[in-house]
């Protein structure tokens, strides 16, 4: 039985003691009177309350009582319905109870904790974004240092152990569950929660999920039009692979439509994608959709293929002043200024993919990494594509990390699929990534020291090291684990989350910012059909060890949820080769794009 614990408190009556009467029964009057009144009721009120309680023991009979969310739901069974009819709740018939898979969790409160949201600056430093006053006003304190053909939210597996880190309680005003990962310690952390809560119900309006990939959807109405932007701004940048970095050459990870160079030892799809190639990426994929237009008055969405990520990135290293930094921010905003398609709806139908996270383009005077791209008064209205967004933003949206498979066809899809969900898992848990000694909020000394100490149920593969130069050490240890550790390394999200997931291992996330604050478009609301979730801060506080936490859960709850990762939302997780076609599968980039047109037709 699905079960959950409401957090709503029963309402107390108004009356704090009981009145007494005042008349006393010495009367006999009064006591004729009183005893007269009960008399009377009894026989009133006999055979009303006798069909009444005929109906109770009937509708007990014949009824579940299902405990779902945080709601307890009377339930009729009935020869005329094939499945429970629920009378509360506003629940419909079609519920889909399996009562025999699920036991009661055990909820705990959780400690105070403060909202923290990371910064990056490249591989090396960071920087901690913590909530100050408001939503808008964040503070910073410099440290040195990845769907298939449909979502079906109603019918998923729930993991019960990840209920003990965080709180399932009601939204005031719209009555609706909500999962509480942060406990607020004041007003002003309070509204900034709210806030990121406000923004994702928003964003999650903006899904699409009903198109058919079996049959090509309509594209009357759903013009996409590509700015053909002077190759300054985006394919000129490539070309600077080879002094990009210091210690790299990025030129490898600019071949194939930036997908990079192909992986033969893991099969037909796979490529060295580097992570911070994005931008290419969507922008092939763009130029080849069957909805593009080439006239802009025929155009409901305008894309803008400012390689704004390997911009910011080629001045990570380098000791250049900001206005250097600036110049081609501010020459794009400029060329788009001219546009009367800019113009005429103010850039709100006009979308940016940038491929770095977005306090990468959020740079205040004070700081010398990034671009103040995104700081701009004329960049707050359209919207903004990236692998991190701001909480407080509700036009950042963020979509998935690339990974290193790009399916071409739907048999790619299909056969890895076949091939990870029957995979035998030799490990339980695996860590790959390393310490940040450097930065006394990280948690990840803690869990490589509790992994070392179970050697029989964890593998940690040191990323420090080179261990995680290769894609092919990184994903056959994640196919050979049942659970990978995602804890925030330079900032909140990791792009091991998306690579974990394609390759069917269970993520274990310890910050509500590292995905369930992100992704609302590819992964669901309910954090508990594709994750587990340990609090970071019960973790520090030697609170909880990881091991013997997944060490709990069964079998079934790590099947289930495989299930779901492998057959729900892999496919909607990867993009696919720019030269695929799929037809039973929606991939990450046609979840983007039919959100970007549902987005854009219903503000517009």
């Amino acid at each position: 039985m699905p079960v959950s614990i409401s957090k709503r408190r029963p309402r107390t009556s108004k009356k704090t003691e009981t009145e007494k009467p005042e008349a006393s029964l010495k009367d006999p009057r009064t006591g004729c009177n009183s005893i007269c009144s009960v008399f009377s009721s009894s026989i009133l009120y006999r055979v009303p309350l006798t069909i009444l309680f005929l109906f109770f023991i009937y509708l007990w009979s014949t009824s579940t009582t299902v405990i779902s969310g945080n709601v307890v739901h009377i339930c009729i069974s009935s020869r005329k319905l094939n499945d429970l009819y629920c009378l509360t709740a506003g629940t419909q018939p079609g519920l889909h109870v399996p009562v025999s898979n699920f036991t009661k969790p055990v909820i705990r409160s959780e400690e105070e904790k403060s909202v923290v949201v990371l910064g990056e600056s490249g591989e090396r430093n960071s920087s901690n974004f913590t909530v100050g006053a408001s939503p808008n006003v964040i503070k910073n304190e410099t440290s040195t240092g990845e769907r298939g053909s449909g979502l079906d939210q109603d019918s998923k597996p729930i993991n019960e152990k990840s209920l003990d880190s965080f709180l399932v309680d009601w939204d005031s005003e719209t009555g609706e569950e909500r999962y509480r990962y942060i406990n607020s310690k004041d007003e002003d952390e309070e509204t900034a929660l709210k806030a990121v809560d406000k923004y994702l119900k928003i964003q999650r309006s903006w899904l699409s999920t009903g198109n058919n990939r079996n049959k090509q959807a309509s594209c009357e109405g759903k013009g996409i039009y590509v700015y053909d932007l002077p190759s300054k701004f985006n394919k000129d940048l490539l070309g600077e692979c080879s002094d990009m970095v210091p210690w790299a050459n990025f030129c490898s990870y600019f071949k194939n439509d930036a997908l990079g160079e192909s992986i033969e030892s893991l099969g037909k799809g796979w490529f060295r994608t580097h992570q911070y190639s994005l931008e290419p990426i969507f922008h092939s994929r763009v130029l080849k959709h069957p909805c593009r237009v080439y006239e802009e008055n025929l155009a409901k969405l305008f894309y803008v293929p400012f390689y704004g990520g390997i911009d910011v990135l080629r001045w990570h290293f380098k000791n250049v002043s900001e206005d250097i930094k600036d110049v081609l921010a501010i020459e794009v905003v400029k060329w788009l200024g001219s546009k009367q398609s800019w113009r005429k709806n103010s850039g709100k139908d006009h979308v940016f993919v940038l491929g770095k996270i977005s306090w990468d383009f959020r740079r205040k005077n004070k700081f010398s990494w990034g671009s103040s791209l995104l700081e701009m008064e004329e960049m707050k209205n359209p919207t903004k594509l990236l692998i991190e967004r701001n909480p407080w933003e509700v036009n950042d949206i963020a979509i998935p990390h690339p990974t290193f498979f790009h399916p071409k066809t739907d048999d790619d899809i299909s056969n890895w699929q076949n091939k990870i969900i029957q995979k035998h898992r030799r490990s339980l848990i695996s860590f790959a990534g390393g310490a940040r000694p450097g930065n006394p909020d990280s948690i990840r000394s803690t869990l490589i020291d509790q992994c070392r100490s179970s050697p029989d149920q964890c593998r940690f593969l040191n990323c420090t090291s080179g261990g995680c130069d290769k894609p092919e050490s990184v994903i056959e240890l994640f196919q050979d684990s049942e659970f990978c550790l995602q804890p925030p390394g330079d900032s909140p999200t990791r792009k091991s989350v998306f690579d974990s997931l394609v390759a069917g291992c269970i993520p274990v996330i310890f910050d509500p910012y590292t995905a369930y604050y992100q992704y609302t478009w590819h992964l669901p609301e309910d954090h508990r059909t594709y994750s587990v979730y340990i609090n970071k801060e019960d973790l520090k506080a030697k609170k909880v060890n990881v091991i013997n936490e997944l060490m709990a859960m069964s079998l079934r709850e790590r099947e289930d949820m495989r299930s779901y990762i492998v057959h729900e939302l892999l496919p909607g997780l990867v993009y696919g080769d720019p030269n695929g076609k799929f037809e039973r599968f929606r991939d990450g980039f046609d979840i983007t794009i039919d959100s970007l047109l549902r987005m854009i037709s219903k503000n517009l």
